[in-house]
């Protein structure tokens, strides 16, 4: 069953400080009151009546002396009536309540979650190392308080359930056939982890600031495999781009020629010069001229 949150005014701490400092005074001129009475008129039942009265006060003094407590700035004191929730209060400073009420506070301030790196296989099945920080906050202190056993230990764990269920729902890098992955879409993998964790920490009344991951790597054991495979796809990549600017050349080169009309060119020869500029502008050394003193045909 949830708990619902209810925010409560308590008293201010100063009137009831100076209630309790006036207070001895009081107490001690009627202790002085009775001891003359008695000392004049006799010791009788009025007597014993007035000493069971101050007894009783100078008790009840003592009690109260119980409610005092301090609020800093965002933080809160949940308070417990012989295990009733009463409410919550949420005002800082000097504070006094009912003496008998349990006051267990709890933080409102905003607090780092740094996980482990732990070990997962992604959407591919290839096992990945990851890690995350999370940004959290209490925003209902009646759940996080009676909801849950510990809230700090449950947003814990439920983040790194939200962390390995992650981990499996991407590929670690984008191939080409998936719209997202882990290292290529940070900013989407980040709102997916903040709304997975903020799903599964609602119950103890926590709010989700910011979710982001912190370690993304290949294992140990596919590493040097994964890093052979992504220069190779960096050098098809590359030498892909360099045949699709160097055939955008030659288009370019023959289109010159036949516009300026420097030379006509047979098909043989705009095959051979294309062959030519394709090996000079595709080759990764340096071209080396050969003088041709002769003819295609000879």
């Amino acid at each position: 069953m949830q708990t619902h949150e209810e925010v409560v005014q308590v008293h201010g701490g100063w009137t009831a400080l100076w209630i309790s400092i006036v207070s001895p005074f009081l107490l001690a001129w009627m202790m002085y009151f009775i001891i003359a009475s008695a000392i004049s008129n006799g010791f009788g039942i009025v007597h014993l009546i007035g000493i069971i009265v101050f007894s009783l006060l100078v008790i009840g003094w003592s009690i109260c002396l119980a409610g005092f407590y301090t609020l800093q700035p965002n933080e809160s004191a949940v308070l417990v009536l012989f295990g009733r929730y009463v409410g919550t209060d949420k005002t800082s400073g000097f504070r006094w309540a009912n003496p008998f009420y349990k006051k267990i506070k709890v933080s409102l301030r905003a607090c780092n979650l740094n996980m482990d790196v732990i070990k997962v296989n992604d959407l591919r099945g290839n096992p990945i190392e990851i890690a995350a920080v999370v940004v959290w906050r209490v925003a209902n202190t009646a759940e996080a308080i009676f909801d849950v056993d510990s809230y700090e230990h449950y947003v814990s764990v439920q983040s790194e359930s939200a962390l390995r269920h992650l981990a499996m729902a991407y590929p670690y890098d984008d191939y080409g056939d998936e719209p997202l992955s882990l290292r290529g879409s940070t900013d989407e993998v980040s709102n997916a982890l903040q709304g997975e964790i903020q799903n599964r920490v609602n119950k103890a009344g926590v709010e989700v600031i910011e979710a982001k991951l912190s370690h993304l790597a290949y294992a140990q054991e596919i590493a040097a495999v994964m890093l052979q495979r992504q220069q190779a796809e960096a050098i098809v990549a590359a030498r892909a781009r360099i045949v699709e600017g160097a055939v955008g050349m030659v288009e370019m080169a023959l289109k010159k020629l036949e516009e300026t009309k420097t030379v006509e060119l047979d098909e043989e020869r705009k095959a051979a010069m294309v062959s030519n500029l394709l090996v000079v502008l595709c080759g990764r050394a340096d071209a080396h001229p050969v003088i041709n003193t002769g003819t295609l045909y000879n």
